[in-house]
């Protein structure tokens, strides 16, 4: 080998590199496991632990933690330079938030209500759901359908209207007007992009990632170790759209009440008796005796979920007008918005409309039950529902502490702006006006005296100074040009993300040291060689991943082992052809350099890594999330695993070489093993042609009956892993689920006894942040029965964890559009890595008889891992969702099943040029019987590493790792008795009719 010494210096330089990058998870590892340590030393609450946490990290954040004497380190320093943890190892947030391209051209048209624009608008709107389109193309080709010609996109009352005046006038066409609204929402779509990341920006988590995703309106957002995960959605949904309104205060809505509440109880017809009086005492008395009344005799009417605020003197006159339990808030709405009780309103009021408290509070009912309840108020609106002053009169905002000590956020507007907060406070002197976020009130004081300095405050009795910096932060990065909501989210808690790192690490462990012992077991010192190989190899991936930002998921770390395997590989072909060349009689340093050869070993090895990789590129363009990281990192294997095996393997061989030693590639155990095979595989090609038959034909029945258990990512839904105290039946608590959810959710355990995982489609074709925390509300309502007394919604949702926390751990979320969008992408993915597949062998090979087999092969592996997964999916006791981590290793199955059958295929190319004499079919089966040591080798040590994962990986990761072992095992199968056989079937045929 050439360049010994450059290869040398290359490894050395590298690996010392790769320990330097490595060294600062380790000491930011030491720095942060001290900080949990002072944290859990002084609470046993999740969020004040995370809080005291951020404390104790804050306090060494600039000051030096590591002292290498050339060099100092702070935290904040080790901490950028550490390897990035995904969500399924720190916990944390990933979401998709799309960015409203509806809103976006309802601006852009000035809230047009030309008949032909909102038509096309709410057809696109329902397209959507169905289609993997732009929402855009969708709304274009509806407007052409519902305009026939009669009106154009540059009508006045569309598009040709005076904001865009400059760009579009009347004369132009349809096809004209198309390209400058697109640069309109592209422009939109990117300023989103923009204040997101601000926004996210000052949140303060670390190594935060934010990108667009092509030019479908939609932003990732991925946040490592968030724990604050509501603050979290509202950061990020927030459209920070600030209005100052007009309120009513209680006295004038209190009539409107009692006659509201008639006729809901009446439209209602439910024949109840109504507490009249009940309802005129004070706020505290609703909120004690007549709410525990009403929650022991619930009655339908507006009075049985909202108690009215009705002032019985001039001190309680207030700007609140009612109060309900945060989990009423709905129907609070609908029946606000019946028809019936609109008419009610006076000519005064007609067009006020009812918004909720920004914050609901807690309270403690008689019987010593905890609820959370929401304040709501009358805004003064108008027909246009446009408020007197908005927010681009901000100049600029801030947190600070009012007069009291309690934090708020302080305003400075501008001229315009202080000249109508002027006019506004002057006119409702001893009235209430409301500073309104998003539509939800912040605060609606009284006004004692006008203020005509320009300066005004957001100030609430509960508000936290982080609440505080995030609604300056958001008034500060812009408001959102739509609103932007998330179509599919995965939140993970801390505890779990430990518990997938221990397990991983455990199974990493023990895979590792099993595939040691066996290479040394079967190859003697070259094995022991092969190991410091590996061993280089891991240091290598682990380096380059640090060094360059990547992000480390579960799939990834499989990833990674998988490339344990693949190493193995390389070697077992290599050794396999040294010990081939010494059995002829050559010497060893020849027979080593033949193996090492690209007439040799390399050949092969190399056809089998590209197709691997061109499988990890296609997973890498279409994947999302871990399927990605997974990608990445089984890239990178194969580059690094490459070098070790083909460099690092043969300088250590060729050291020992020269010393002049005995050197025999195996053991005295394992020296006669897979000698002197010569199978017949071709006259049994008929036997496995009907058992594979009777498989995949049994498989596909099951298909058509039994179907597949498909995850919330290719149907949409909503999932969420729950904790309990104790041991909890999962039929039981479907069954409880069933009243609030309508139909019963799927329920089953995951991993421990007391671990459940529920999935439910509830009202996933709504947008909305408030249906997400509906949702979650029915969720911990309707499980409160199994969770231990006390726990309070709060710490039910996930996020922080103290110790012995319960509730939910993760949670998934999918709406149908990206659902069949995610499944359309795998069904390319799957397609694209086949063609790709396809044209390389046939590049390779020169015959498209090899390209048949191998693809044919892999359809074969295919169908058979689909059967498995639709027979047993209900029987086995652990999650066998399809989802993309499914299609990942469908993927992975496919890359080694062609890398087993290409390194078969090589060497009967081989054989074919060297054996000119032999029969075909006698060189195919020379071909399969000469490899048959490195097959089941290579098979064996990767079923081994991919069974230590699965017994002791996590339990997200068990569906994934049962779906490679299946495919290993059909792969090794099929590369000897359908591959070859097949691409031998299509030769003979051909060569017959010549």
């Amino acid at each position: 080998m050439q360049n010994k010494g450059l290869i040398k210096l290359f490894a050395i330089l590298f690996g010392l590199v790769s320990l330097y990058q490595l060294s600062f998870t380790w000491f930011t590892n030491g720095v942060e496991d001290k900080a949990k340590m002072y944290a859990e030393s002084k609470s046993e609450d999740g969020k004040e632990i995370a809080r005291l946490e951020r404390v104790f990290l804050d306090s060494v954040a600039n000051k030096p933690v590591i002292d290498l004497g050339f060099a100092q380190f702070s935290y904040n320093d080790i901490k950028d330079k550490e390897l990035n943890l995904g969500l399924d190892l720190k916990g944390g947030i990933n979401a998709i938030l799309q960015v409203s391209v509806k809103d976006i051209l309802i601006g852009l048209s000035n809230e047009s209500k030309n008949p032909v624009f909102n038509e096309a608008l709410a057809k696109a709107t329902v397209a959507q759901k169905s289609s993997d389109k732009r929402f855009l193309d969708l709304f274009f080709n509806e407007f052409e359908k519902a305009s026939a010609g009669t009106v154009k996109l540059s009508d006045p009352s569309i598009f040709g209207n005076k904001s865009l005046r400059e760009k579009i006038n009347f004369k132009l066409t349809d096809d004209e007007v198309m390209p400058i609204i697109e640069a309109e929402v592209t422009g939109s779509v990117n300023t989103a992009f923009e204040v997101l990341r601000s926004r996210i920006d000052k949140f303060g988590v670390t190594q935060p990632n934010i990108q667009r995703i092509g030019n479908s309106g939609r932003i990732l957002i991925e946040l490592p170790g968030a724990k604050d995960i509501d603050r979290v959605k509202k950061l990020l949904q927030s459209t920070a759209e600030l209005q100052f309104w007009e309120v009513y205060s209680n006295r004038e809505t209190a009539n409107f009440f009692f006659q509201a509440n008639s006729v809901v109880e009446n439209l209602l017809k439910v024949d109840t008796e109504v507490d009249t009086t009940a309802a005129k005492d004070d706020l505290e008395d609703l909120l004690g005796e007549v709410s525990d009344s009403l929650a022991a005799k619930p009655v339908n009417n507006l009075f049985s979920v909202l108690s009215p605020s009705i002032p019985q003197s001039e001190n309680q006159i207030s700007s609140i007008i009612g109060t309900a339990k945060v989990l009423d808030t709905a129907k609070v709405n609908s029946y606000l918005a019946m028809r019936e009780v609109r008419a009610l309103l006076s000519n005064e009021m007609k067009y006020a409309k009812f918004l909720w408290d920004a914050k609901p509070f807690s309270s403690t009912t008689a019987t010593g039950e905890n609820i959370d309840l929401i304040y709501l108020y009358g805004i003064k609106s108008n027909r246009e529902d446009v408020a007197p002053i908005e927010g681009d009169v901000i100049d600029d905002a801030s947190q600070e502490y009012g007069q009291t000590g309690k934090p708020e956020v302080s305003m400075t507007m501008n001229a315009g702006g202080s000249r109508l907060w002027g006019k506004m406070t002057t006119e409702n002197v001893g009235q209430f006006v409301a500073v309104v976020l998003d539509d939800y009130v912040y605060t609606a004081p009284s006004v004692n005296t006008p203020i005509t300095t320009g300066r005004t405050s957001i100030s609430g009795g509960s508000m936290t100074v982080e609440e505080a910096q995030d609604i300056a932060n958001v008034l500060k990065a812009g408001k959102l040009p739509a609103a932007a909501h998330i179509i599919q989210s995965e939140v993970v808690g801390p505890s779990l993300g430990q518990k997938a790192i221990d397990s991983s690490m455990s199974s990493f462990g023990l895979a590792l040291l099993l595939v040691l012992i066996w290479m040394i077991f079967y190859y003697g010192k070259a094995g022991a060689f092969a190991d410091v190989a590996l061993a280089v190899n891991i240091l290598f991936i682990f380096g380059i991943l640090t060094a360059f930002g990547a992000v480390l998921t579960l799939p990834g770390i499989a990833g990674i082992i998988l490339t344990i395997g693949m190493s193995v590989d390389a070697n077992v072909i290599i050794f396999e052809r040294i010990k081939e060349e010494l059995n002829k009689g050559k010497g060893l340093k020849a027979s080593i350099s033949h193996g090492f050869s690209f007439k040799g070993a390399l050949s092969a090895i190399i056809d089998a890594n590209i197709t691997t990789m061109l499988t990890g590129v296609i997973l890498y363009v279409f994947g999302t999330g871990p399927v990605k990281g997974f990608a990445y990192t089984l890239m990178v294997g194969i580059v690094t695993s490459l070098f070790t095996a083909i460099f690092i393997t043969r300088l250590l061989i060729d050291w020992y070489a020269a010393k002049g030693k005995l050197f025999t590639f195996n053991t005295n155990i394992t020296k006669n093993w897979f000698k002197r095979i010569d199978i017949e595989f071709l006259r049994k090609r008929k036997i496995a042609y009907v058992i594979s038959g009777i498989v995949i034909i049994g498989g596909l029945t099951s298909l058509l009956t039994n179907g597949l258990n498909y995850g919330v990512d290719f149907i949409g839904g909503r999932s969420y892993v729950v904790k309990f105290d104790k041991p909890t039946n999962a039929t039981d608590v479907a069954e409880t689920l069933k009243d609030a959810f309508g139909s019963a959710p799927e329920v089953k355990t995951y991993g421990e006894i007391s671990q459940l995982k529920i999935t439910t489609k509830y009202k996933i074709d709504i947008e909305g942040s408030q249906i997400d925390d509906e949702v979650q509300g029915l969720l911990f309502t309707g499980l409160k029965s199994y969770m231990p007394e006390g726990l309070t919604l709060e710490k039910f949702k996930p996020g922080y964890e103290g110790i012995g926390k319960v509730g939910i751990m993760s949670s998934m979320k999918v709406e149908p559009t990206i659902a069949d969008d995610i499944k359309t992408a795998a069904g390319w993915a799957i397609l694209g890595s086949l063609l790709i597949t396809f044209l390389y062998i046939l590049f390779r090979f020169r015959k498209w008889q090899y390209s048949l087999g191998a693809v044919a092969a892999v359809f074969h592996d295919v169908l058979i891992v689909l059967a498995i997964f639709s027979i047993f999916h209900k029987i086995l006791p652990f999650d066998m969702e399809i989802g993309q981590s499914f299609i990942a290793a469908i993927l992975t199955v496919v890359g080694y099943s062609l890398n087993d059958t290409v390194v078969i295929f090589d060497r009967i190319r081989e054989f074919t040029g060297i054996h000119t004499s032999w029969k075909f079919s006698e060189v195919v089966d020379k071909a399969l019987s000469s490899t048959l040591g490195r097959t089941i080798n290579t098979s064996l040590t990767t079923l081994v590493v991919l069974m230590a994962i699965f017994l002791f990986g996590g339990d997200s990761i068990k569906g994934f790792m049962f779906a490679l072992i299946v495919g290993v095992m059909v792969g090794t199968y099929s590369s000897l008795f359908i591959a070859s056989p097949i691409m031998y079937d299509t030769v003979k045929k051909i060569d017959s009719k010549k």
